[in-house]
């Protein structure tokens, strides 16, 4: 079932997680694995698979994901900047079958990826 992978669990209440932000169309919590000093993911509050499963309908929730970020990065205190990253897929990266955002900060980040040769 669509609606039964972790991020709905947590969105739900079902299972713990570190809140940092929530509203009537989005969760931000911290990533049990971070990668960074600050590493918050925000989720919409209903699945959407992944970036190409988006439709016209789920504009408010994305636009929310992004002032989302922009809180949570102040309630952070991310003054020096941050990175947003969204995975797509397996290729890209995407784990759960549910559309998520990471804001990653806390310290300088560094390039995106190493050159290619």
């Amino acid at each position: 079932m669509a609606d039964d992978n972790v991020f709905m669990k947590i969105v739900r209440g079902e299972i713990p997680a570190d809140v940092v932000y929530r509203d009537e169309l989005v969760t931000a919590f911290r990533d049990l694995h971070p990668q960074a000093p600050v590493h918050v993911l925000i989720v919409p509050n209903h699945v959407i698979a992944t970036a190409d499963d988006v439709t016209e309908g789920d504009e408010a929730a994305l636009g929310r994901l992004f002032t989302a970020a922009r809180r949570v990065a102040e309630l952070e205190g991310l003054t020096d900047g941050y990175r947003l990253i969204v995975n797509v897929k397996r290729h890209g990266g995407q784990e759960v079958d549910h559309l998520h955002l990471h804001l990653l900060g806390g310290e300088p980040l560094g390039p995106m990826r190493s050159r290619r040769r």
